[in-house]
């Protein structure tokens, strides 16, 4: 087991080593505020904090951010208490920990015996039940599994799979992909509009934009963003410029959403930004077809850096 050595900080807890926890069963969680595959998982890994914790686990959380403003401390412990997190979790803004690991997925699991050796890994959702049986194994115990009655709720709920034909799409031009309006000019302020047709996958901009390497910002006055998809659920990672809340409106196939409506809007599409997270803007309660999802926002200082879907 590696060291957490190069740990900007510690949230619940103090400095922990290999040496503080040998003894114990120790499940390490690499994780990032903004990542849907991770916030689905959450729920198994609070339920197993708190089964096993008499038996001799110790989880460990280590947020390692992926976009930028995810280096904000607030904000993980703004999500850690969101999400509820009582477990240690250690920053990792340099990615001191996710190179000791040599890691290169959110969410990613190491089980960690007694002896400080790891014994297993997981990257991605699912496995429930068969990481919770190795858990058992390690600490030596045997009962039913708690992964069989956990419940994601809001953006914790399983993804509807069978409906689900949109991939997670970048808007910065480093990994961006799909990016329908004409003219994309990197790095540089940019007057654009909505194109005419807009293909399966693919979005546009409406507005002055700047288009950066992980993010779009809204530069002008006012300004959208559209995208063609099928899924129950979209999700946008945002983040705010300015330090004020931006008023934001989400339209459905040109109409407000009603029912549709994501946890972070209501019935009427209305929203705000205000701190850098993961928004909720789509969760369709009936049949899921192919939708064009418009927000719009009508101040500038919006970033936009990732749509996610489920």
């Amino acid at each position: 087991m590696p060291t957490f050595a190069g740990a900007t900080e510690w949230i619940n807890s103090g400095p922990l080593g290999p040496d503080d926890l040998r003894g114990r069963v120790v499940l390490v969680d690499f994780w990032t505020l903004t990542c849907i595959n991770w916030l689905r998982t959450e729920p198994y890994i609070r339920a197993w904090s708190q089964a096993y914790e008499a038996d001799g686990l110790v989880v460990v959380g280590a947020h390692t951010p992926e976009f930028s403003f995810e280096h904000n401390v607030d904000l993980v412990r703004q999500a850690t208490a969101g999400r509820e997190i009582t477990y240690p979790v250690v920053v990792d803004n340099d990615y001191a920990v996710w190179t000791a690991y040599d890691n290169h997925f959110w969410p990613a699991l190491y089980f960690v015996d007694r002896e400080g050796v790891i014994r297993d890994a997981h990257f991605g959702e699912g496995r429930y039940v068969e990481s919770e049986r190795l858990i058992q194994r390690l600490l030596g115990v045997s009962r039913e599994p708690v992964a069989g009655t956990v419940v994601g709720r809001g953006v914790e709920a399983e993804a509807d799979w069978d409906t689900l034909r949109t991939p997670e799409s970048y808007l910065g031009y480093a990994r961006g992909g799909g990016f329908a309006s004409k003219d994309a000019a990197p790095d540089e302020r940019r007057g654009y509009v909505f194109p005419g047709f807009l293909p399966f996958n693919e979005w546009g901009l409406d507005g002055e934009w700047l288009l950066g390497r992980e993010k779009v910002e809204l530069t002008g006055a006012e300004g959208g963003i559209v995208f063609r998809f099928q899924a129950r659920d979209a999700h946008l990672v945002l983040s705010n410029a300015t330090g004020r809340p931006i008023p934001f409106q989400v339209f459905l196939d040109g109409a407000v959403p009603g029912e549709a409506h994501g946890v972070d809007i209501d019935a009427d599409g209305a929203g705000v930004l205000r701190e850098g997270r993961l928004y909720q803007l789509v969760r369709q309660p009936g049949a899921v077809a192919e939708r064009i999802l418009e927000i719009r926002f009508n101040e500038p200082g919006a970033e936009a850096y990732a749509f996610t879907f489920g």
